[in-house]
C-alpha cells in the first residue's frame, strides 16, 4: 500500500487542464504584434537601463499557417514566495516544448534564482514532473529570492546560460521577480547571448496585474483557502458568541485578497488600504470607527464579529506611512537602532505617531528590512495593533458610560496557509496555458516579454494570450535609498464593480452577520463549484 501520497494526489495527477482553443495546435500559433506599441507610453528613464529590450510591440497569438519549430532548450526557475499552481505552469511549458519538438529539453534551475548563479540544474523528463501534476508547492525544484544584480552574478547567470546552450529562461515570480527577468534579458541581449528570457506572472497578493495580466497565478487558491478558514471562525464565533476575531491576511502592497475574500464570507468588518489612504484616514479614526460599529453591536446584544485586516494596512494610514518612510531611510544608514535612537532622528510629526504605537508595534517596525530596504510588514503584528487600540478606546468609552459591553479579541494570521496548497482548477487551467504561452515567446524569439492570458472570465476555449514588454510595466520606486526601475504593483481599484459590491453591502454584513461559508476548494462535481471564478474578474465585464 503506498502511503507516501494521499488518494487525491493521485487523482488530481489524473487532471488534464482544458486548453483554449488556439493552443489545439502549437504549431500553427503566431505571435503578431497589435494595436498601439507600448513603447509609447514607457519611460524614457527606463531606457538607459534597458536600452536592448526596450521600445519592444504588444504580442498576440494569433492562428496561421503551420510553422516548423526548432529543437529548443529551455531553463525554467522558480522566485519568490510559493503560490499554489506554479508546477502546472512547469508542465505546461514542458508539454507546450515536447509538442513544438518532441526532442526539446527543459533543465529546472534548484532552489531559486541561487541556483542560476551557482549552476545548479537538473534535467526535467516525463516521469519526473508526471506526480506535480496539479499539485500544490514549488517542491519540484524548489525556490529562493536570490536578487541577481552584481556583476559577479549576472556573469555567472551568462556562464549558466552559455554552459546548458540555452535557448530561452522562463522566471515564475513576481514584480521583483519580473524586473529581474528584465535585468538578465538586457545583460544576455546586451552580450551577445542568444538566450531569450520570459516572466510568468505569479504572486497571492494580485498585485501583479495590469491591462494584459488580468490576475496573478495562485491568487484564486490563497483567497478561496484563506475563505474556508475566516468562513469557519465565523461560525464559531456564530455560535460561541463571545469573541471578536481580527484575522490579518496576507497583501503587502494591495488589499486584493482582503476585498475577494469579504466577498466571499462576508464579515463584520473588513479594511481596505488603498480605501484608508484614498480618504486620508488616521490610526485613530479607524479605530473609533471600529469601536463604533463594536458600540453598536453591543448595544443589540451581539459581542462578537469577525474583522479583516490587510497585511500592508499599515502602510496606507498616511501618517504611518511618512513614519515608514523616514524609519527605512533612517535604517539604510544605520541598522539595529534603539528606539531612543530612532526617535531623535524623526519629524515631530513622525515622533508623536511613533510615541503613539503600543511599544510591540514599535519594536516590530524596527526589525531588519528585507532586500529592497523597506520595512517587513508582515512581522508586525498589525491585527493586535487594532486590537490593542480598539480595547483602549472602548476602555475610555466604558468609563464614561458610553460602552457597557463585552469585548474579547482573538487574533489570527492567515499567511503560509494559501502559497502552497492544491491549485484550484482555475488556477490549474491558468498556469497551464501561461506554461504554453511562455513557450510560445521563446519559440519565436522574443525576450524581455511577460506571458499573460486574457479573456479569463470566459469559458477556457475562449481564452487569448501573449506577451507584454517587461518595460512598459515599469516605474521607479525606492529602493535602499535610490530609485530604481520595478514593475509597478496594481492596487485595488476603488471605482471597480468588486469594490462597488463590497461597499454596497458592508454596513448590512456589519448589522445583521449575513456570514457566507465558502467551504473547502471543491474538485469534483457541479462546475458552478469546480470551476469556479475569482471575484476580482468581474472587474474585467
Amino acid at each position: 500500500m503506498d502511503i507516501t501520497r494521499s488518494p487525491l494526489q493521485k487523482v488530481r495527477e489524473q487532471y488534464q487542464p482544458p486548453l483554449p482553443e488556439i493552443l489545439f495546435d502549437v504549431s500553427t500559433v503566431h505571435l503578431t504584434p497589435i494595436g498601439k506599441d507600448p513603447a509609447v507610453h514607457e519611460d524614457e528613464k527606463v531606457k538607459t537601463q534597458f536600452p536592448h529590450i526596450f521600445g519592444q510591440p504588444l504580442l498576440m497569438a494569433k492562428p496561421g499557417r503551420p510553422k516548423d519549430s526548432q529543437v529548443l532548450r529551455v531553463g525554467v526557475v522558480f522566485s519568490g514566495g510559493q503560490a499554489a499552481g506554479g508546477h502546472n505552469v512547469i508542465t505546461g511549458l514542458f508539454d507546450a516544448l515536447k509538442k513544438l519538438h518532441p526532442q526539446s529539453r527543459l533543465f529546472g534551475f534548484l532552489g531559486g534564482p541561487g541556483g542560476i548563479v551557482s549552476g545548479s540544474y537538473q534535467e526535467l523528463e516525463l516521469d519526473m514532473i508526471k506526480p506535480y501534476r496539479n499539485q500544490g508547492g514549488f517542491d519540484l525544484i524548489g525556490s529562493g529570492r536570490t536578487k541577481i544584480e552584481t556583476p559577479e552574478q549576472l556573469s555567472a547567470s551568462l556562464e549558466a546560460m552559455q554552459k546548458l546552450q540555452l535557448d530561452g529562461l522562463v522566471i515564475i515570480g513576481g514584480d521583483d521577480s519580473n524586473t529581474n527577468a528584465a535585468v538578465l534579458a538586457e545583460y544576455f541581449a546586451a552580450n551577445g547571448c542568444k538566450t531569450k528570457v520570459v516572466g510568468v506572472p505569479k504572486t497571492i497578493d494580485g498585485d501583479l496585474k495590469n491591462e494584459h495580466v488580468a490576475i496573478s497565478f495562485g491568487f484564486d487558491t490563497a483567497c478561496k483557502v484563506y475563505s474556508e478558514i475566516i468562513g469557519n471562525i465565523a461560525r464559531d464565533a456564530l455560535s460561541a458568541k463571545k469573541y471578536y476575531h481580527f484575522i490579518r491576511l496576507m497583501g503587502r502592497s494591495a488589499s486584493h485578497i482582503a476585498l475577494e475574500c469579504a466577498l466571499a464570507t462576508h464579515p463584520t468588518y473588513a479594511i481596505i488600504g488603498e480605501e484608508v489612504f484614498s480618504v486620508k484616514k488616521t490610526l485613530k479614526q479607524i479605530t473609533e470607527e471600529l469601536a463604533d460599529l463594536i458600540c453598536a453591536r453591543a448595544a443589540l446584544g451581539k459581542h462578537f464579529g469577525v474583522i479583516l485586516v490587510p497585511e500592508g494596512l499599515i502602510e496606507f494610514i498616511p501618517e504611518v506611512g511618512i513614519l515608514i518612510q523616514e524609519l527605512n531611510a533612517i535604517l539604510a544608514k544605520q541598522e539595529n537602532c534603539d528606539i531612543a535612537t530612532v526617535l531623535k532622528n524623526l519629524t515631530p510629526p513622525s515622533q508623536k505617531c511613533f510615541s503613539s504605537l503600543p511599544e510591540l508595534i514599535q519594536k516590530q517596525l524596527l526589525l531588519s528590512r528585507d532586500p529592497h530596504g523597506n520595512v517587513q510588514v508582515s512581522f508586525i503584528e498589525t491585527e493586535r495593533l487594532l486590537m490593542e487600540m480598539v480595547s483602549s478606546e472602548l476602555s475610555s468609552r466604558r468609563k464614561e458610560g458610553s460602552y457597557q459591553g463585552k469585548f474579547n479579541a482573538v487574533q489570527h494570521f492567515l499567511g503560509y496557509e494559501g502559497r502552497s496548497g492544491f491549485p484550484s482548477n482555475f488556477d490549474c487551467n491558468y498556469c497551464y496555458s501561461l506554461g504554453f504561452s511562455a513557450a510560445l515567446l521563446i519559440d519565436s524569439g522574443h525576450s524581455g516579454y511577460m506571458c499573460f492570458v486574457k479573456d479569463l472570465a470566459r469559458p477556457v476555449s475562449q481564452w487569448q494570450m501573449g506577451g507584454v514588454p517587461l518595460t512598459s510595466l515599469m516605474n521607479f520606486e525606492m529602493r535602499k535609498g535610490q530609485l530604481k526601475p520595478v514593475i509597478k504593483k496594481a492596487l485595488v481599484d476603488l471605482k471597480g464593480k468588486s469594490f462597488h459590491v463590497f461597499s454596497e453591502n458592508r454596513k448590512k454584513w456589519g448589522v445583521d452577520d449575513p456570514y457566507c461559508f465558502p467551504g473547502p476548494i471543491q474538485f469534483f462535481g457541479d462546475t458552478a463549484l469546480t470551476d469556479s471564478r475569482p471575484f476580482i474578474l468581474t472587474d474585467l465585464n
